[in-house]
């Protein structure tokens, strides 16, 4: 691991990259960024076992689209086993060490593209967290301290359907962490499910309750259509259409929280 002054184009800040190294290669991460980037400069990955689950689900000849990809941890390993990956960032901070990355591991495969998911074209606010960028998400409509400790910087980013935005495009699978904004993205890529096997998604409590104001049947409203099956990897769970939203009006009301939701047909 090595310190460097980043390239001012890059970055669009003086700052300091940290380059943290393993097995998918390497990441040029946020020295201040206590979230994703320590993971990946202390432990050389991130959320390996949800990695290597989701991995599971594709093979060489594979469309990928992901998310909120933050600086790359799982696009850049997605990128190496696929035909091709999408990658949505909403961060431009973030966007630029994605870009970064994407250089540095030769990912030629990889269309990186600097906007928010939403339903609709607009600009939002958007709360750009200093000590865990990988947090950053769209203002939540309840202030909670958890999401503004460090004093956030709020900043304008763009934001489009991703049905109109990557349209004809299709995609075996989406991965989807982006802290909350799942509801309106989601909204905005009913064709893209549609058309998807599998969806990989967190299911976050207070992040429906506090940034989209939804629970678990609204959430399931813009899913279930296109999928038949659920499973729940921290409850080692699976189970069919009839049983999504038991399963998760429960997890919801114990404020019970899983990284990657897996639906698929």
């Amino acid at each position: 691991m090595f310190a460097g002054k980043a390239n001012k184009a890059l970055l669009g800040v003086n700052a300091v990259a940290v380059i943290a190294h393993n097995k998918d290669g390497l990441f040029a991460t946020d020295p201040e960024d206590m979230g994703v980037g320590q993971e990946l400069r202390k432990l050389g990955a991130y959320r390996e076992k949800e990695l290597q689950r989701v991995l599971s689900y594709i093979d060489n000849n594979d469309n990928v689209l992901i998310v909120g990809t933050h600086v790359g941890a799982m696009v850049i390993p997605f990128a190496k086993r696929c035909k091709a990956v999408a990658a949505i960032e909403a961060n431009p901070d973030t966007f630029a060490l994605l870009e970064m990355n994407l250089r540095l591991n030769d990912a030629h495969n990889v269309q990186a593209y600097n906007i928010a998911a939403s339903d609709k074209a607009e600009t939002i606010d958007f709360v750009s967290s200093r000590t865990n960028s990988g947090g950053a998400k769209r203002m939540p409509k309840v202030r909670d301290f958890r999401y503004f400790y460090d004093s956030p910087e709020t900043i304008a980013v763009p934001a489009y359907p991703l049905d109109e935005y990557l349209k004809d495009q299709t995609f075996s699978l989406v991965f989807m962490d982006i802290e909350g904004s799942e509801y309106f993205a989601l909204k905005g890529m009913q064709n893209i499910l549609a058309k998807a096997q599998t969806l990989s998604v967190e299911f976050i409590p207070h992040h429906l309750r506090n940034v989209s104001g939804i629970g678990p049947r609204d959430f399931l409203d813009l899913i279930a259509p296109h999928f038949e099956h659920l499973l729940i990897p921290t409850l080692n769970t699976r189970v069919t259409k009839d049983g999504f939203l038991p399963a998760l009006q429960k997890m919801f009301d114990q404020d019970q929280v899983d990284d990657g939701l897996i639906f698929t047909k």
